[in-house]
């Protein structure tokens, strides 16, 4: 991980061998590298990589990775939409358990991933993980959900799992009218099933 973070380039949207490059506003950037600051300051917390943030030339935030002790850690449980990984390594033999953390750890929903070379890991961490992310994303990323062809939508406070581009997107937008016409209208109150005999 380390290796790739040093391979990464950030900068200028333009060039697209930037992997990286500003947050969308100074809002973000206040509100992201609060969270950078506050895991320096915390005995909870190592911060492995990055860190640095500065925005005398634009909106510019470290990619950082962070090592937590806590699994409840706010850089766990929050939605940061930011170059912030948060890390917590949990014990080998506790793999159902820590899904039942990950499922309960936060409000957000919006994407998850799980990597695994074994079949009924990943069936178990879809199940468990059934309601903890609006888009799951098995032995990928779960960023970069191709516009047109995959929709993209989170759930609990992530969203309303819209899933744009699809046509579940389309339904938060209207609202939904029947209308039932007949040419031979009845002329009486009962239903023919209800006829005896």
């Amino acid at each position: 991980m380390l290796e790739d973070l040093a391979d990464m380039r950030m900068g200028n949207p333009e060039d697209f061998a930037n992997f990286f490059n500003a947050v969308i506003d100074e809002k973000a950037f206040d509100k992201i590298s609060g969270y950078i600051d506050a895991a320096k300051k915390s005995d909870k917390v190592t911060v492995i990589a990055g860190g640095g943030h500065d925005k005398s030339k634009g909106y510019f935030i470290e990619p950082t990775v962070l090592l937590s002790s806590d699994p409840h850690y706010i850089t766990m449980c929050e939605e940061i939409f930011g170059p912030v990984l948060t890390v917590y390594v949990y014990p080998d033999d506790q793999f159902e358990k820590t899904l039942e953390l990950v499922d309960s750890t936060s409000p957000y929903a919006l994407t998850g991933a799980v990597f695994s070379q074994d079949r009924q890991a990943i069936v178990l961490a879809e199940q468990k993980l059934r309601q903890a992310a609006g888009n799951f994303y098995i032995n990928d990323k779960p960023t970069g959900a191709v516009v047109g062809q995959q929709p993209f939508g989170g759930a609990r406070a992530s969203g309303t799992n819209d899933k744009a581009g699809s046509i579940l997107n389309m339904y938060r937008w209207v609202s939904a009218r029947t209308i039932k016409e007949t040419f031979a209208p009845p002329h009486n109150y009962q239903y023919p099933f209800q006829q005896e005999g």
